[in-house]
């Protein structure tokens, strides 16, 4: 299997509905606040720089992003090594997947999965280093991944599943960029992410179940082996 256009898609959609679920959109704030060593007021009437927001908030990004695309490296690697046993992977793999899809559209309940540990920023420390904020954002990952869980999971199967470390590493890359991208908007641009923050929050729901389903159709697809299929059926057209 190769990573193509289907599988970067889904992992950076992933990384966008990682970004909005309802344990890591409403602390978003708090951790813009944490990283810029602002408080939201501040930096809604903008005694800020956006230079300055930018590269306070590129650092936690890269933080947070080294340790997804290093997850999704080391699990590329097992699954090479273990290259012969790619069916099986790609079988137990998928109905795993699938079981997410289920639990985010609460048709069954995986208790494990509500379990989740994070930091509650309070005072903004000002004088935090860039590499301080770098460091934060990979703690900020390993706390959080057990909360986005079903979904990271769900990009690090499929990466478990890829031939080579490379293509587990790009689909990683693509799903940093689907949560580090809105990320750095909401810094930049507080004002509109707060306005557009109280009406996400009413479609929760709705976003969960969305997430859910793209889950069910990614674990179908890797059961049926379909991404390397749409890739054939792709250049048989071009």
């Amino acid at each position: 299997m190769t990573t193509n256009n289907v599988t970067v898609f889904i992992s950076l959609v992933a990384g966008l509905a990682s970004f909005v679920s309802p344990c890591v959109l409403p602390l978003i704030p708090s951790f813009i606040s944490l990283i810029t060593g602002a408080s939201v007021n501040d930096l809604k009437t903008s005694n800020k720089s956006l230079k300055h927001i930018f590269i306070k908030t590129l650092f936690f990004i890269l933080g947070f992003s080294l340790v997804f695309i290093g997850l999704g490296m080391s699990v590329s690697q097992f699954g090479s090594l273990l290259c012969k046993y790619n069916a099986i992977l790609r079988y137990i793999g998928g109905c795993i997947i699938v079981l997410f899809g289920l639990h985010m559209c609460a048709v069954l309940k995986i208790n494990l999965l509500y379990r989740h540990f994070s930091y509650a920023g309070k005072s903004p420390p000002s004088a935090l280093t860039n590499i301080g904020i770098f460091f934060t954002g990979a703690t900020f990952a390993l706390g959080w991944t057990p909360c986005i869980g079903p979904v990271l999971a769900s990009i690090l199967i499929v990466a478990s599943t890829q031939e080579t470390i490379l293509n587990g590493f790009w689909l990683l890359v693509f799903y940093s960029l689907g949560f580090g991208i809105p990320f750095m908007l909401a810094a930049l641009f507080v004002n509109k992410f707060l306005s557009a923050f109280n009406v996400i929050k009413k479609h929760y729901k709705t976003i969960e179940i969305a997430s859910g389903i793209l889950l069910i159709f990614t674990g179908i697809l890797l059961i049926a082996n379909g991404f390397s299929k749409i890739t054939s059926f792709v250049l048989s057209i071009i």
